[in-house]
């Protein structure tokens, strides 16, 4: 046994990743997801400062 077997082993290295083109419809498709969480992000703030949208909780009839 030599000194070397014991203890963590080193992990081994992870491939390059390849740098893919990039061409014109994936730059559409980004830009329009880009676009689209800009204005989910526009109404959340929107929303936030209003009260609860619905009475919440049970409705009570007004029987006795």
């Amino acid at each position: 046994m030599s000194g070397r077997e014991g203890g963590k082993k080193k992990p081994l290295k992870a491939p390059k990743k390849q740098t893919k083109e990039i061409d014109d419809d994936d730059m559409a498709f980004k830009q329009k997801q880009k676009e689209e969480q800009k204005a989910l992000e526009a109404l959340k703030a929107k929303a936030s400062g209003k009260g609860p949208l619905s009475g919440g909780g049970i409705k009570k009839s007004g029987k006795k």
